[in-house]
C-alpha cells in the first residue's frame, strides 16, 4: 500500500488523535496539501468515516485508518513500523490526542489525573519518540505536538491538565534542542479555546477558533519552520503577561 511512484514520491504524515478536533482538521489539511495520511485514534467508526471522505477525492487514496488507544503503549512500536511499511516513508508526525476531564476546585482524583497524564504526556512521548528516532536517522522531518496555553502556568482550575500540557511543552522543547542540529523541525502548538469537545468543560470561553483555523495556522507554521505558535496569535501576548504576573496575584484568580 505505497502511495508514491519513483518519480513523484508522496509525502506521508501520521496524525495521532485524528478522529476529532484539531487532529481531524490537521489530517484534512495535510490530505488537501497532497499527503498520504495515517489516521490514528481510538474511535474506529470516526476514522473510517474520515477515510471515506478523504479517499473519495479524485486521484490516489489519501488516508488509511489505524484504530489505536494511545494508552496501549506496548502496541506503539509495532504499529509505527506497520505504518512505515504500508505508506513507505514518513515526513510529518502530529500528536493531537488529548483529554481534559472535569475537576472540581476541591477535587483530588488520582484516577482522573493518571488518565490525563497517560493520554496527554505518555502517549505523546511514546509516539513522538518513535518518529524522533526515524527522523534523526533520516536527517529530516517535522514533529508537531498540540500543547496548550494551559501549560504556561499552573492554575487552580484543573491541575492535572495544566501539568500535562506543561510537561508536553517541555518534552517538545527537549526534542527540538536535540533534533534541530540533525535537520529535524519540531513545532509546539499552543491553542487557546478551540471549538472541540474539550470546550464543553469550559464555563466562559472567549476568542474561540475553529479546528480548521488552528490547522491552517499549524500548516503555515510548519512551512515557515516556526518553533512555537499560539493560536490565536494574540494569546502569545496574553500568556507573556500571565507568565510574568507575580504569584501572589496569580493565585487569587479563579481560572
Amino acid at each position: 500500500m505505497n502511495f508514491s511512484s519513483p518519480l513523484t514520491p508522496t509525502p506521508v504524515a501520521i496524525v495521532v488523535g485524528a478522529s476529532s478536533g484539531i487532529g481531524e482538521a490537521v489530517a484534512r489539511k495535510l490530505a488537501h496539501e497532497g499527503y498520504a495520511v495515517a489516521l490514528v485514534a481510538r474511535r474506529a467508526d470516526r476514522l473510517r468515516a474520515l477515510c471515506a471522505e478523504l479517499n473519495a477525492r479524485p486521484g490516489a487514496a489519501h488516508a488509511v485508518a489505524y484504530p489505536h488507544d494511545v494508552t496501549h503503549f506496548d502496541e506503539i512500536p509495532a504499529l509505527f513500523q506497520t505504518i512505515l511499511r504500508d505508506l513507505g516513508r514518513l515526513n510529518v508526525m502530529v500528536y493531537a490526542s488529548g483529554i481534559m476531564l472535569p475537576s472540581g476546585f476541591s477535587e483530588y482524583n488520582f484516577g482522573k489525573d493518571r488518565a490525563t497524564l497517560e493520554v496527554n504526556v505518555l502517549g505523546a512521548m511514546a509516539w513522538l519518540g518513535q518518529a524522533a528516532t526515524y527522523f534523526e536517522q533520516a536527517g529530516e522531518g517535522h514533529l508537531v505536538g498540540i500543547s496548550s496555553v494551559a501549560g504556561d502556568r499552573g492554575r487552580v482550575s484543573n491541575p492535572a491538565y495544566h501539568t500535562s500540557k506543561a510537561a508536553l511543552s517541555t518534552y517538545l522543547e527537549s526534542l527540538r534542542n536535540r533534533l534541530t542540529r540533525k535537520g529535524v523541525h519540531v513545532l509546539t502548538v499552543k491553542p487557546g479555546y478551540v471549538d472541540t469537545d474539550l470546550l464543553k468543560a469550559v464555563a466562559r470561553p472567549f476568542w474561540v477558533v475553529s479546528p480548521e483555523q488552528a490547522a491552517a495556522d499549524i500548516w503555515r507554521a510548519m512551512r515557515r519552520g516556526k518553533q512555537q505558535i499560539y493560536t490565536l496569535s494574540r494569546w502569545g501576548l496574553v500568556m507573556w503577561v500571565v507568565r510574568h504576573m507575580p504569584s501572589f496575584i496569580f493565585r487569587r484568580l479563579r481560572f
